[in-house]
């Protein structure tokens, strides 16, 4: 009959000490998207009049977002309304006003581009663009990187403990993701994104005097990673 080595028990034991270190993971580098939110309003005192104009509106801000061509990655239109706005005084339920409005999203990897677009964009009547808000793509090699420097982080200051202790490693009993990464710490939206805010008036036919583009100074992303890791070592002889 073989006898065989007992496992390590998950607590530890004098023949089989446990050792617990956290590995962490912190890159800085540059974006690879931006994303920009336009929304497109119209008013009027006839509901048709309004939603003709919001319409129309609406189209020239696709048609031009649209001759970007590959410099625009994704383009998708949100939420769309249309309401009354009532009278204040009076008890009858008089309609004032017709409020339209559009939101559409569009997302660059250009950033050459990016600047003309939203400087043309903010040019348009009664249109409205917030952004950019940079970003890393969800599958972007930086998530794996960090995640992998936070590993080798874990495996580096186990075996710093265990010298320290005269001994090594003997084995990994469990490895944790803890939080992995976060990759967009101003987050599309967010109350930390740092957000440019334009509300143009002038008529969209007169594009004869063009303002100048905007130059964006895309903003460094920060990925973080943390593992927390469990090894068992050899006894050392304290």
């Amino acid at each position: 009959m073989n006898e065989t080595t007992p496992a390590p028990a998950p607590y530890g034991t004098p023949d089989f000490p446990r050792l617990a270190v956290k590995g962490e993971a912190h890159l800085e580098v540059d974006p690879e998207i931006a994303r920009i939110g336009i929304t497109v309003n119209a008013r009027g005192t006839d509901r048709r009049d309004a939603l003709n104009d919001l319409t129309r509106r609406n189209a020239t801000v696709i048609d031009l977002v649209k001759t970007y061509g590959e410099a625009v990655e994704k383009l998708e239109t949100g939420s769309f309304s249309i309401s009354p706005e009532l009278t204040k005084h009076g008890r009858a339920e008089r309609v004032r006003a017709y409020h339209g409005r559009v939101h559409v999203t569009a997302e660059l990897a250009d950033f050459t581009a990016l600047g003309e677009l939203t400087t043309r964009l903010a040019d348009l009547e009664l249109t409205r663009v917030d952004g950019p808000y940079w970003a890393l793509r969800p599958d972007s090699p930086t998530h794996r990187q960090a995640r992998q420097q936070a590993v080798r982080e874990a495996v580096q200051r186990g075996r710093e403990y265990a010298q320290a202790l005269g001994t090594t490693l003997a084995a990994l009993v469990e490895l944790a993701d803890i939080g992995a990464e976060n990759a967009q710490p101003y987050g599309y939206g967010g109350p930390s994104a740092p957000s440019m805010r334009t509300v143009a008036y002038g008529g969209a036919g007169d594009m004869t005097e063009q303002a100048a583009p905007l130059d964006l100074e895309p903003e460094r992303q920060h990925v973080y990673a943390q593992v927390n890791a469990r090894f068992t070592m050899a006894p050392p002889q304290l």
